[in-house]
């Protein structure tokens, strides 16, 4: 069982230590809070919990390990932003609640080093802030213009976001192409899956109760069913992302859909001195069909972006997640970026399932008088987020007061997802559009209005 665990993603395989899965529930139980989800928000809301009120009994239940889904896969980047930007955050709640809920996504970066270093968690933090790149004078014009925006709506500075010249992108990543870029200093490389093994265990330390190999099949007002027996809770908890339609009635709520990723063998320092990165920044460009990567603490690569299709009826394909036509192209995309990586061989292939509601607009919330409560839809943007979202969950069950639980993400309410097929039409459809987009912003220069009339067609 734990050579299986091992072998989910990179960051699985280079954890020290075991992966046997923790005992199951062993039959009925009560606890004060149930929470569904063995992952970053989870985790983050039982270690809140427990840390404003340790009388609390707070039950995490896991249907693997802690860390079997996106929580341990993913690119490691711990970012002050969401896909629902500030505009849409000042739409929703105004001016003054979007710059609080900005710098609130920015503290959380900070403070998921501090509970790191607090409790010990050797999970590779390192803030070195995030290089996007632009490559083409579409990407150049959008960055301008967010810059421009931050800037002059929400109250950001050059230490937080500034442009880019040629050269000093350049000087960050020597990647071909590029033609000026943007440097946002709110974010931090990290070991994905060090983080939340050592959430699991500073939960365990707090006296929180967590049990694997335990399938939740169907949450409601006071009671989680899962394969094991029922746990009945004054609050519970869904804390699934992309996992969510795996509930009984959840189909709809998020679509899960794959970003796949790859790790190079460790660099040597000489071929480092010729890419950059020497502060373990995070990197991108700004094309739709989005990409990432970091530097590890080991010195390797590792490297990933969405495209994958989405699969009928939300199905989770775990042969995809480990050799698929996309892991290619995404190799090809990192050595046309850096042609200095074409002898460089490729350790490690991997991939999951993010969460995406069907206005990309993450939420959290906690409705008191049904004792149910959620958080999630981060859109593939959820290290940080998810710390934030714990700890505003664990406030609002708490009923602590905080600059938080007002924020414009509390109690937002995401519409359904369409049914099928038109969901897998949708989705699918999208995703080749931005594809075209992107392919005509490189060739013209010009920003597509193709794909800025999909962004609204997805809000």
């Amino acid at each position: 069982m734990s050579d299986r665990y091992h072998n989910q993603s990179f960051w699985h395989d280079t954890l020290p230590g075991t992966l046997e899965q923790r005992p199951a529930l062993s039959g009925d139980t009560d606890v004060d809070v149930a929470i569904v989800g063995g992952g970053y928000t989870g985790l983050w809301t039982a270690y809140y919990l427990l840390s404003i009120d340790p009388s609390i009994r707070v039950m995490v239940i896991e249907r693997d390990i802690v860390g079997f889904g996106a929580s341990g896969r993913n690119g490691g980047w711990c970012v002050g932003e969401l896909a629902a930007g500030p505009w849409r955050h000042e739409a929703a709640a105004g001016n003054d609640a979007a710059r609080r809920f900005l710098h609130s996504l920015h503290d959380a970066v900070d403070e998921v080093g501090r509970v790191a270093e607090h409790e010990g968690i050797d999970c590779h933090y390192a803030k070195g802030g995030a290089v996007r790149l632009a490559r083409n004078r579409a990407h150049l014009a959008r960055q301008r213009e967010q810059v421009e925006v931050f800037h002059s709506a929400y109250g950001l500075t050059e230490e937080d976001m500034r442009m880019l010249g040629a050269d000093e992108a350049r000087s960050h990543l020597a990647a071909t192409g590029v033609v000026g870029g943007m440097f946002f200093a709110h974010t931090a490389a990290l070991h994905p899956a060090r983080l939340v093994r050592g959430l699991g265990d500073a939960v365990e330390r707090l006296g929180g109760k967590i049990v694997e190999g335990t399938a939740a099949t169907a949450i409601e007002p006071g009671r989680v069913a899962t394969d094991r027996g029922v746990v009945k809770a004054e609050a519970v908890v869904r804390a699934l992302e992309g996992y969510t339609g795996t509930l009984e009635g959840n189909r709809r709520s998020l679509a899960p859909l794959y970003s796949l990723m790859v790790a190079t063998e460790p660099i040597n320092d000489a071929l480092w001195d010729d890419i950059g990165l020497s502060r373990r920044q995070t990197f991108t460009d700004d094309r739709f069909m989005v990409i990432y990567g970091q530097r590890t603490a080991d010195n390797r690569i590792a490297f990933g972006g969405r495209g994958a299709p989405y699969n009928y009826g939300s199905r989770i394909v775990s042969s995809v997640e480990q050799r698929s036509r996309t892991h290619e192209k995404i190799i090809k995309t990192l050595v046309g970026l850096l042609p200095m990586l074409s002898d460089v061989a490729i350790t490690h292939r991997w991939g999951g399932v993010l969460g995406v509601p069907r206005d990309w607009f993450p939420s959290v919330g906690f409705d008191r008088d049904r004792g149910m409560a959620w958080g999630g839809g981060y859109v593939g943007e959820g290290v940080a987020a998810a710390n934030m979202a714990g700890r505003t969950l664990a406030e609002l069950i708490t009923e602590t007061d905080s600059p938080r639980i007002d924020l414009p993400w509390v109690g937002h309410q995401s519409r359904r997802w369409e049914p099928e097929p038109l969901r897998w039409l949708g989705i699918n459809g999208a995703l080749g559009i931005m594809g075209i987009a992107d392919r005509s912003e490189a060739i013209t220069g010009r920003k597509s209005r193709l794909a800025r009339l999909m962004q609204r067609v997805l809000s």
